[in-house]
């Protein structure tokens, strides 16, 4: 009855992948029914809508059903920062729970139309405070978000220009490539965004990865295949993890 009532609390479950079906399934499977009954489905929402602001009070927490986001520092200079993409199942809002803070501590923008579930915080709270089991998910979650962008962000304090991108490229393939294959289009000003280097760079670092052969330029489309995936994330591995590189030699 409860696998039931999920589905009938996420009714988009029944037209997403399975392995992101099962994945919400594992996310909520302690859950109680007056958490499910609080659940708020935006069936779309368009492309580029901010719908958390840094700063701003606290009162829901998003999950994902389908579609990306992006998360933004505007911080430093006013100058624009997307320092993450996000498409698997997180609870948005979930580490202000955690942490006991009030207000977001990032911007959300949707990068693709999304279907997105929201909670109301305080029903969040009260069932991820007295619920250990989903406690535990959420910090392992949380844990590996963390570990992920810190380990990143350390690396971009040692990398420069084509480096940087070949890294960025390689966590795109890993993360949206489909069928061995990651198409991007338009994406200068957004590859500028994300890696903190100027368009100028970015257009100088794909013409020279394109000239090497690890990037394939189709139009206005940045095209990757398998095997060139392979060469940037072995420029990548031989400059963060030289150990590892070496030894895998």
């Amino acid at each position: 009855m409860k696998e039931n009532y999920l589905e009938h609390a996420i009714p988009f479950l029944s037209r997403i992948p399975e392995e992101r079906r099962e994945l919400f399934e594992t996310y909520f499977k302690t859950a109680p029914i007056w958490l499910l009954e609080s659940f708020i489905i935006i069936d779309k929402m368009k492309r580029g809508t901010i719908f958390v602001q840094e700063g701003a009070p606290v009162d829901y927490v998003y999950l994902i059903g389908d579609g990306v986001i992006k998360a933004t520092d505007y911080r430093f200079y006013g100058i624009q920062f997307d320092f993450m993409r996000f498409e698997g199942v997180y609870a948005m809002g979930g580490m202000e729970v955690l942490l006991d803070l009030d207000k977001y501590r990032t911007t959300l923008q949707t990068v693709t139309d999304c279907t997105i579930l929201k909670i109301p915080v305080a029903k969040f709270e009260k069932w991820i405070k007295s619920d250990v089991s989903a406690l535990q998910r959420e910090a392992r979650l949380m844990g590996g978000y963390l570990l992920q962008q810190g380990r990143d962000s350390r690396a971009y304090l040692f990398l420069q220009g084509s480096d940087r991108l070949a890294m960025l490229l390689v966590r795109r393939f890993e993360m949206y490539g489909k069928d061995g294959v990651l198409r991007m289009k338009g994406e200068r000003q957004g590859l500028s965004d994300e890696t903190g280097l100027c368009v100028k760079t970015i257009n100088r670092s794909v013409k020279k990865f394109s000239e090497q052969g690890l990037v394939t330029k189709v139009g206005n489309q940045i095209v990757i295949e398998e095997e060139q995936y392979r060469k940037l994330k072995e420029i990548v591995d031989r400059i963060i993890e030289p150990d590892e590189y070496l030894l895998s030699k």
